[in-house]
């Protein structure tokens, strides 16, 4: 009797442990779809969104907007040296003074590329088919008219100071000679969205070269009065992807787009929404205040 006992509690158990295990399993499953297709989590370690966010804030970053993107040829990302991706379908499209999550494509200033273990977080002030600029220190867009774009208090500030404090032979395109863009003056730059057909000259090639290298794998050059793809001559270009003018709140201390260029839609992860957690990184205490801030 008691042996007939024994081998039903074995069965009990193994039975529990198998309902334990697909539980598990399923929520595993569950926590994987939910981390690709909706959300993720991530640590914001400067101070360059502030006051909108600052170091130590923790942000959940939903992934339908633009719409999830995965890697088809997962886990082997890269297919001859680059990352290749597939975005679905979103729930929008990415607006104006959203704040975005992408990867940092600029780790070379000459080239681009996907740096899966570096993200950034910036403000969106440009979206395709923009033409951006900043006048007298104020981010603009062409045509949008009374359209706030960014934290507009710093922008002010550095419009009341004296221009020659933000010249920097870092802005973007890095060609004084031809763009003598500075911090507070700069511009206009048209953003492309895909299916854009830009005539390319040997002027305004320096905007857009390292997009087109991107798109194509092959570099852009001059040579002779001629705009070069590779080994042919072109004229114009028609651009594959969307891109995105992205820069900090706090401009006094941001590397953004005024620095590196433009954004490709690919390297997009998803648009912040809402600081679930936040604490100081000086003294690691939790500062309830900004807990459950909506972005």
């Amino acid at each position: 009797m008691n042996g007939r006992k024994g081998k039903i509690s074995r069965k009990k158990f193994w039975k529990e442990v198998r309902w334990w295990g697909i539980i598990f399993f399923l929520a595993a499953v569950l926590a994987i779809v939910l981390r690709v297709f909706l959300f993720s989590s991530f640590k914001v370690p400067s101070y360059s969104m502030f006051p909108t966010i600052e170091g130590g804030d923790y942000i959940f970053v939903n992934k339908q907007i633009p719409g999830p993107r995965i890697f088809p040829h997962f886990p082997k990302v890269r297919m001859d040296g680059k990352v290749v991706t597939k975005r679905f379908r979103g729930i929008r499209e990415i607006r104006r003074n959203d704040v975005i999550v992408f990867n940092f494509p600029y780790a070379d200033r000459g080239k681009i590329d996907m740096d899966l273990n570096v993200h950034y977080i910036k403000r969106c002030v440009a979206i395709p088919g923009d033409t951006f600029y900043i006048e007298n220190g104020i981010y603009r867009v062409k045509n949008a008219h009374g359209e706030t774009l960014g934290y507009v208090e710093y922008q002010q500030q550095m419009s009341r100071k004296p221009e020659d404090e933000y010249r920097n032979n870092c802005v973007f395109p890095h060609d004084s000679a031809h763009y003598r863009w500075t911090l507070r003056d700069f511009g206009p730059l048209y953003v492309p969205k895909k299916g854009d057909r830009l005539q390319i000259d040997t002027i305004n090639y320096l905007l857009y070269r390292n997009l087109i290298t991107y798109e194509t794998d092959k570099p852009v050059t001059v040579n002779g009065g001629n705009v070069y793809l590779g080994d042919s001559v072109i004229r114009g270009y028609t651009f594959l992807m969307n891109y995105y003018f992205m820069a900090g709140d706090y401009i006094f201390n941001s590397i953004d787009s005024r620095y590196w260029g433009l954004v490709p839609e690919d390297h997009v992860i998803g648009k912040a929404v809402i600081i679930w957690k936040s604490k100081d990184m000086g003294t690691g205490k939790y500062r309830w205040k900004r807990f459950f801030r909506i972005l």
